[in-house]
């Protein structure tokens, strides 16, 4: 039984129901045996979605058939496998996506650009999609508005535990729901949003305000977040709005200026957030989560490449791991990561406690208290590179012999 991780939440959060949206898991032998590996994850009625995925350019056949789905604005349901990511397979791998989606398609009666489709596992292994694609009719009819745990279980690969997140947030008189989960532990240095993310609302957007909302969300969180600075074939984050709070009053959001805009895009990213630091919680073998912050950099853009660079570097990891608060290595990632800098001005803080002051060991430095803060589970690095108003924040976790274990024998 895999271990859970010590950054796990405690209890998973209780997810309203959203009427109209339902899921339902089976064990389908994909890969794992006693698990559930496939979800089919249901709307009532067409839906408007919004969705981003990898920028990597070995995408896998389900982001091709998402990406020309998008073109519609709409969506009836989403078919989800674990254990095999139908990425790098060929005329094959197509096949098996087109058989999953007109499957689909035929158990809730639309077309087939309505059904969206993530796979999430093994890179190069064929799918075989008779293996599930019968069982797709009987989810449908089976499934239930209160089953987000189920779903948020049954997409994971190597995680630890499900990740669910969800919001409230008052538009007006009336209130709408945001409920979301992920899937992510490995592979994870996302550049367009997550490595799978399912969000849904009762709200009333049109797709296209939709589709800004999820960019921009994403960019906060979910494209803010590494583990292991490797960007999957397979990311893919979706957000669908029901529309269902329109009956009660809700009114429907159409471009920013609206009065209710600012309120739901926040709340937006806010579950996003959530979800994307319970990805960088649950980075494979993670026993800290680090956050970066970059202040002071010529730009923004700036900043987050710096941050980046430290928040990938395996040096600045692993000395995290092993509880030493060695500021030398974080004043190489900002060497080298092609971003102005003064090493005369540069500024390094390890929780409340700085260590360096404009390119030298801080006067004050103490390394009884520079090695407490080390030991605590949540660490903060905050850089100062003392040339402009840029800032940036990024989230990663710590590198340890675990993560070589569960990835030097992933396949087997």
């Amino acid at each position: 039984m895999t271990k859970i991780s010590p950054l796990a939440p405690h209890v998973l959060p209780c997810m309203p129901v959203l009427a109209g949206v339902r899921m339902a898991a089976v064990a389908a032998g994909i890969k794992y045996q006693g698990r559930t590996d496939l979800l089919f994850l249901t709307f009532d009625r067409p839906v408007d979605v919004a969705g981003v995925f990898t920028r990597s350019l070995c995408p896998s056949a389900p982001v091709d058939h998402c990406r020309a789905a998008l073109a519609t604005g709409k969506a009836r349901g989403v078919v989800v496998n674990s254990g095999n990511a139908n990425a790098f397979t060929g005329a094959a791998g197509r096949q098996a996506a087109d058989e999953t989606a007109a499957a689909a398609a035929r158990a809730l009666g639309c077309r087939e650009d309505e059904i969206y489709l993530a796979s999430t596992g093994v890179i190069g292994e064929p799918l075989n999609a008779a293996r599930f694609t019968p069982l797709l009719a009987a989810l449908a009819h089976e499934g239930r508005e209160d089953a987000w745990p189920e779903a948020a279980r049954a997409i994971m690969t190597t995680d630890t535990f499900p990740k669910l997140a969800t919001r409230t947030v008052p538009l007006g008189q009336h209130e709408v729901t945001i409920n979301g989960i992920a899937k992510g532990a490995g592979m994870i240095a996302p550049d367009m949003a997550t490595m799978l993310s399912f969000v849904v609302t009762d709200a009333p957007v049109d797709a296209p305000l939709l589709q800004e909302i999820l960019r921009e969300g994403a960019d906060a969180s979910f494209n803010s977040i590494t583990v292991d600075s490797d960007t999957s074939t397979s990311d893919t984050l979706l957000l669908f709005a029901t529309g269902g709070a329109e009956e009660n009053g809700v009114a429907r959001l159409k471009s920013r200026d609206g009065p209710h805009y600012a309120a739901f895009a926040a709340a937006v990213k806010d579950v996003l957030l959530d979800l994307a630091l319970q990805v960088a919680r649950d980075g494979e073998g993670a026993r800290k989560l680090i956050e970066v912050e970059v202040i002071g950099a010529v730009t923004d853009v700036a900043a987050k490449k710096i941050a980046f660079s430290i928040a990938n570097s395996p040096l600045v990891k692993t000395a995290v791991a092993g509880e030493d608060a060695n500021w030398g290595r974080v004043v190489m990632a900002v060497g080298k990561a092609g971003e102005k800098a003064d090493r005369d001005r540069l500024s390094i803080w390890f929780g409340e406690h700085r260590l360096a002051y404009h390119g030298a060991r801080d006067p004050d430095y103490s390394e009884e208290a520079a090695a407490a803060t080390m030991k605590k589970d949540e660490i903060t690095i905050r850089v100062d590179i003392g040339l402009g108003e840029g800032r940036a924040k990024v989230w990663t976790c710590d590198l340890t012999k675990e993560y070589v274990a569960i990835n030097g024998d992933y396949r087997s």
